[in-house]
């Protein structure tokens, strides 16, 4: 028997409904829209993060796809199947949360095969599979434990095998990984992607980590005031931000309002330009790449600060006219950081890194 609930290559090739469909979905409490007017459908089998500041309505969207939450209007589907007034338990889907919730005084192959013991299985079903489900997470040789002799990494895999032994269509994951350290944070991000991978399953994510949601996603939405502001890949979501509200969310970027854009770039409108798109040479005369070409822009400008980083340094500059700009230099290898604060530098960057924003973003 095996965990895994892909479908085979000729039914998947016929049957593309998606995993989740949300149309309209609405969510008020009181005076308070927490989730406004919400269109989404996620693919079978896809690793899909909703990304987004405390208040969002991520995790709204997450509670009323599992049912914890009625929604106010509009319709929730698990594969075609509109289950917006089922109860949990009549939902195919499973959900994780950052705290674990494991019974402290069950053993870990319990814990895991808890789910099956109240669906009814017999014990020696229910042991195998659980033993199978801890296989998978890598965990097969601690299912004596209980869950304080446990790392909270290896408690969050336990987390994870519990659902998994579900065999569920759809796995929730409410910032699982929120309470780990940076370290472990990164191994467990990993470990998620090739789990993912292996079991073929949808994953949806929730989390306010932008780096964690570029790492592990196969598309991503952006969430802001109860909306989607940017739906995409990790790549169209950095690389050509939507707005100045997703631009500034993820990741670090250069914002220029109209009036800024007008007078540094020639065009009116607002625009983004990443820091790692900044090149920075010594001193404000041109030096041995000449004046700057056509599909390029050049400032003068002097260094705020230089923050080290390890992979690089982090550059605050400051141009002749106000304007602040960060740019991100990689690491040589040099003790000689080159830019220091109070020196004077020049800024290059190509009018194809300038990314143009929606109008009133």
């Amino acid at each position: 028997m095996s965990l895994s609930t892909s479908a085979p290559a000729e039914a998947a090739a016929v049957d593309r409904t998606p995993a989740i469909t949300l149309r309209g979905l609405r969510k008020t409490f009181g005076d308070v829209v927490a989730v406004d007017a919400v269109d989404l459908d996620i693919a079978d089998g896809e690793f899909f993060s909703m990304l987004g500041p405390s208040g969002s309505g991520k995790t709204t969207v997450l509670r009323l796809i599992a049912g914890f939450e009625q929604a106010s209007a509009g319709t929730v589907e698990l594969g075609g199947v509109d289950v917006t007034r089922s109860a949990p338990f009549e939902r195919d889907v499973h959900t994780v949360f950052q705290d674990y919730a494991l019974f402290p005084h069950m053993s870990v192959l319990d814990n895991v095969g808890y789910g099956l013991r109240v669906r009814g299985l017999g014990k020696k079903e229910r042991r195998e599979r659980a033993q199978q489900a801890l296989d998978t997470v890598r965990l097969g040789h601690l299912g004596a434990r209980r869950p304080a002799q446990l790392s909270g990494g290896q408690r969050q895999r336990v987390a994870l095998a519990r659902a998994i032994v579900l065999q569920p269509r759809v796995l929730l994951l409410d910032e699982p990984l929120g309470a780990l350290d940076l370290k472990l944070r990164e191994q467990m991000q990993v470990e998620l992607k090739q789990l993912q991978r292996e079991l073929g399953i949808t994953f949806v994510f929730v989390t306010h980590d932008q780096e964690e949601a570029l790492t592990l996603s196969d598309r991503i939405a952006v969430f802001d005031a109860g909306r989607i502001q940017q739906l995409g890949s990790p790549r169209e979501i950095y690389e050509s931000p939507a707005s100045a509200y997703v631009a500034g969310f993820v990741g670090t970027t250069n914002l220029f309002d109209s009036a800024t854009s007008q007078r540094i770039l020639g065009v009116a409108g607002e625009h983004a330009v990443r820091p790692e798109r900044l090149r920075l040479s010594a001193g404000t005369e041109p030096d041995s790449e000449g004046s700057a070409r056509p599909d390029e822009v050049r400032l003068e400008a002097v260094v705020v600060e230089t923050i080290y980083l390890g992979t690089g340094n982090r550059v605050h500059l400051r141009t002749s006219d106000g304007v602040e700009l960060v740019a991100l230099e990689q690491s040589t290898g040099s003790l000689d950081t080159r830019e220091h604060r109070g020196e004077d530098v020049t800024v290059r960057f190509a009018r194809a890194d300038v990314v143009p924003l929606a109008a009133g973003s």
